[in-house]
């Protein structure tokens, strides 16, 4: 018969010791809110919602009949790198709308920081926009181009697609400039904002 076997104190686990981790074991999922939280869509809900989303915010230009007009947009996005296209939306009740819909160019200049009196502005109902107060010149194809923005293009309308009360404009970039100084100005929670470091 043989004796116990002897074992060194190394060879015995530690009592507090976690067990190691399996590599190969599946990532646990995310904690998921409860269903019983959730909200039915509603214009309410996704007004909500977006307050909490930081956006950049942009000016759109245009000809309407020969006078310059424009509006603040938060809606822009990239849509496409080849082509360059971008998209933005408009509602068909604002007063630059016949300018966007009646233009093959338009102009989409990047705001910065420093130019949150500006996007007010061009924000305002029945503000004269284009008054002695806003530095722009006519560029590109003749659309109104705004002095001092971080970049802009000049883009050709490829479409108009209805939504709701709105308009979704995809236009592709057929010139601009991106070398403008400064840091951009946001739109969150209902008011313009700048970057926080």
């Amino acid at each position: 018969m043989t004796g116990p076997t002897t074992r060194t104190a190394g060879q015995f686990p530690h009592p507090a010791a976690p067990p190691a981790p399996d590599r190969h074991a599946a990532p646990r999922a995310a904690a998921q809110p409860a269903p019983s939280a959730a909200l039915p869509g509603s214009p309410e809900l996704l007004r909500s919602v977006f307050r909490q989303h930081a956006a950049g915010v942009a000016v759109i230009t245009a000809q309407d009949g020969g006078r310059p007009v424009g509006f603040t947009a938060t809606s822009l996005n990239s849509v496409s790198a080849d082509p360059p296209l971008l998209s933005f939306t408009i509602g068909t009740s604002s007063s630059s709308w016949p300018g966007v819909r009646d233009s093959e160019h338009l102009g989409v200049h990047i705001l910065g920081e420093h130019q949150q009196q500006l996007a007010g502005l061009f924000a305002r109902s029945g503000a004269d926009r284009f008054g002695p107060g806003t530095g722009w010149a006519p560029g590109p194809h003749g659309v109104p181009l705004l002095d001092g923005v971080l970049a802009w293009l000049v883009c050709r309308v490829v479409a108009r697609v209805p939504a709701g009360a709105h308009r979704v404009v995809i236009a592709e970039a057929v010139c601009g400039d991106p070398q403008g100084e400064g840091r951009p100005l946001l739109y969150h929670q209902g008011r313009f904002n700048a970057l926080r470091d």
